[in-house]
Formats: structure tokens, sequence, C-alpha cells
């Protein structure tokens, strides 16, 4: 896991070393082209806001057209799963094609797809004609979509700013998702309903068109260097795809610091699949929750994870980014352990708070942090590979946590999942040091505390 025995000064280039590949290329992470304004981080942000709005409405709206269509829970359940299942089935070969294309070309195929998905729906839905092969259909295209433009947005990035300026862009972009995605979207997604389900799929298709046309705003070519700096550009563009997957998931094993960060996020993923699979279940049988205070519990998530938006900066500045990003470890922790422990309304809500703080704390830092490891022309890649690992957690988290809940009772399943987080913290400890979070943020002045 390497040699972080010096923790902080002139021991720093060493620590920092042995957590590298041996073809990591320091320089690759600016790429020539970087600009320094905030004019095109502004135009990603709204692009982010404006799709992110109209994916949470889509993501209510298709599972209530299933309800509609079909009295069958698996039926129902299918169509949600769409939406999602392209992460586990799509994600590398996304990866392999945002490094290869032009990532604002990419965006505005993304939405292309978005645009022909919901305007097939809206006559359908009008002549209450959608079944749910149609509905299926519809969610997997939006899913391959969400792929697509979510791996290209991220990898945009390091193109759009100066390094300095991206833990400010990447906070940006993770408020945006947290904001529209979790609150506004769902929101708006049921005021839009209430007033009929076509007049909610063309404000959502309207959404879509309105962040394609601020897409033209960026200005420039943004395709990735095809150049590697070992093989030479003329192999790099010959590769196949496999061969570019496996290059991908070669770098992220290999770099100690990238895989430590993979293989916890998973398990802090698994638990919020767990959480979000099970808490519905808990809150009514055993807290005894009405829909009021499930919506409280529920959108407890959410300002936390807006608030360390707001926050993540200054708690940069005073904490260190080591202990901000560690907060996300105990924040799941108290996700998970409260439940166990309490059924009280204010301390599960509490727990769920400092969940959701936590998340947006890690996202922010670790963004940047692989924007200064990974070279350009492996951010696609490596973009999807880590929302494989992640989002595929997800899905997993939740089918174990049933199998618990019905073996060892509501209470001990949280407990296992505790556990399970408290199994990251030295992993954390002993390879995230302040020294290699120094030399990972390029600070060797002031590294994080």
């Amino acid at each position: 896991m390497g040699d972080h025995r010096a923790d902080a000064g002139e021991g720093a280039p060493v620590a920092f070393a042995a957590a590298l590949p041996e073809d990591f290329v320091p320089g690759a992470a600016p790429p020539p082209a970087a600009r320094r304004g905030t004019r095109d981080t502004v135009v990603l942000l709204v692009f982010t806001a404006l799709t992110n709005l109209a994916d949470g409405v889509t993501k209510i709206a298709l599972p209530l057209l299933a309800t509609r269509a079909s009295a069958s829970p698996a039926q129902i359940s299918a169509v949600s799963l769409t939406l999602s299942l392209p992460w586990l089935l799509a994600a590398l070969h996304v990866g392999v094609l945002v490094d290869r294309a032009d990532r604002r070309r990419l965006l505005w195929g993304a939405n292309a797809l978005r645009l022909l998905a919901v305007g097939a729906l809206i006559p359908l839905a009008g002549a209450g004609a959608v079944g749910i092969p149609v509905l299926c259909a519809a969610g997997t295209v939006l899913g391959v979509a969400e792929v697509v433009a979510l791996t290209s947005a991220s990898a945009l990035i390091p193109a759009l700013t100066a390094p300095e300026d991206r833990e400010r862009a990447n906070t940006w972009i993770a408020g945006a998702e947290t904001v529209c995605n979790e609150f506004a979207g769902p929101f708006v997604g049921g005021l839009l309903l209430a007033a009929g389900t076509g007049f909610a799929l063309g404000a959502t298709w309207l959404s879509y068109l309105a962040s394609s046309l601020v897409v033209l705003l960026l200005v420039g070519r943004f395709r990735a260097s095809r150049r590697d700096a070992v093989k030479g550009e003329a192999r790099a563009a010959t590769e196949t795809v496999r061969e570019q997957i496996a290059e991908g998931l070669r770098h992220l094993w290999r770099h100690t610091v990238l895989r430590t960060m993979a293989l916890i996020l998973t398990v802090l993923c698994a638990c919020w699949g767990a959480w979000l699979a099970l808490m519905p279940l808990f809150a009514t049988s055993v807290m005894h929750l009405d829909s009021t205070e499930y919506g409280v519990l529920l959108s407890a998530l959410g300002v936390g994870g807006l608030t360390g938006a707001l926050t993540v900066t200054w708690l940069n500045r005073l904490l260190g980014r080591r202990w901000v990003m560690f907060a996300d470890l105990v924040g799941t922790l108290a996700m998970m352990a409260v439940p166990a422990l309490t059924a009280d309304l204010r301390a599960v809500a509490g727990a769920a708070f400092l969940g959701g703080m936590g998340g947006t704390l890690w996202t922010v830092n670790s963004r940047t942090m692989a924007q200064r490891l990974v070279p350009d022309a492996l951010l696609g890649r490596f973009g999807a590979v880590s929302r494989l690992f992640s989002w595929g957690a997800m899905p997993l988290g939740a089918g174990l946590m049933g199998l618990l809940a019905e073996g060892l009772g509501l209470r001990l399943a949280f407990a296992v999942f505790a556990g399970s987080v408290a199994l990251t913290v030295p992993p954390f400890l002993r390879v995230l040091t302040r020294s290699v979070l120094a030399e990972a943020f390029g600070d060797r002045r002031h590294p994080p505390r």
C-alpha cells in the first residue's frame, strides 16, 4: 500500500510517489487548453441544473405511468430498473467513448437521445397508449443518455478550469446535482404530474431542449488527447475498445490512492442503497411515521447534501481535506448505526443529515483529486469505472440489506452495515495521509491536516 511512514514535511514526495503507478504522468492533469475563466464553468453548471431537474421529473413520471399500465410489481420495478441498469451494463464502454470523442458533442448526443425518448412518450401518454415495453425502452434510452452526459460533463471540468479553480467548479456542480435531482426535480415533477402527464413530459422535453442550447455556449474543441506518454499516439489510437477498458481498470487498480478511495466508496454507496431500501419499512413499522414525518426524514439527506456543498470550501480550509473526507465515513456510519440503536425521528433524521452532508464533502474533494491525478486521455474511463463501483454497489447493498433484515431483523441489519463502514477507517487513515493528499492537490507548502 506504499510507504507512508513520513506523514508530513520532507517525506511527502516519497510517500506520494509510492502510491503512484509506474506509468503516471504528473503533467497530464491540466490540459494545454485549460480555460481560466468561470464562463464555461457557469455554462456547464446551467446544463447540469437543467438536465438534473428534468431527470428528477422523469424518475417520478415513468414509474407512475407504469402503475397505470400494469398492476404487476415486477413490471413496475422493471421500468425503474431500466433507468439505472445502464450504469452496470454500459458505463465502461461509454467511458471509452468519452475518451475518444469530443465531450461537448457527447453532451448534445445524450440530450438528443433524451429528446427522442421523451418526445415519443408525449403523444402516447396523451392517447393513453403507453405500455410497459414502451416505458422500458424509454427508460433504457434515458438511462444510457444519463451515463453519457454525467461521464462527459465530469471529464470536461479539467478542460474548463485551471487546477486552482476545480474545487469551486466541482462544488457548484455537486450542489446543482443535489438541489435539482434530489429536491427540485421530484417536487416539480409532482406539481407537473398533478397538471397532467402530457404537460409534465412536455415541460421535461423543453428542459432538455434548453440544456442542449446552453451547450452551444461552450467555445472550443473538447476532445481528449489521444497521445499516451508511454505507448505513443499511434498505438493509443489503434487500441481496441476492450484494450482501452482494461487500461482504465489497470490505472485505477495500480494507483494506491485511487484504488483505496474506490473501494471505500463502494462500501459507502452499498450502505446508501441499503438505507434507502430498508428505511421505508423501518419508518413505518418501527418508527411509526406518517407520510409528512417520513418526508421530513428523507429531506434530511438532501438538506445535508446542500449544506455540504455550501460549506465544503470553508471546511477544507478550517479542518483540512483529509478530515473533511473522513467526515463522510463518520456520517455514513451514523446513518447506519443510529437506526440500530433508536427509533427517535430527530436522531435518525440528524444521522441522515450527516450522511448527506458527508456524501457531498467526499464527492467534491474526490472529484477534484481525480482530475489532478488522472491523465486527460483516461478521464472518461476513470469516471465510468468510478461510477460503476459506486452506482453498482447501491442495488447490491439494497439486496443484501433485504436478506439480512429477513434473517436478523431490521436493527441488526443496520448494525451489520455500520460495521462495514467501520472497517473502512483503518485503510483510509493509512493510505490517505496528510502528505499524500498534499501532493495529490498540489499543495506542498500547506499540506491538508
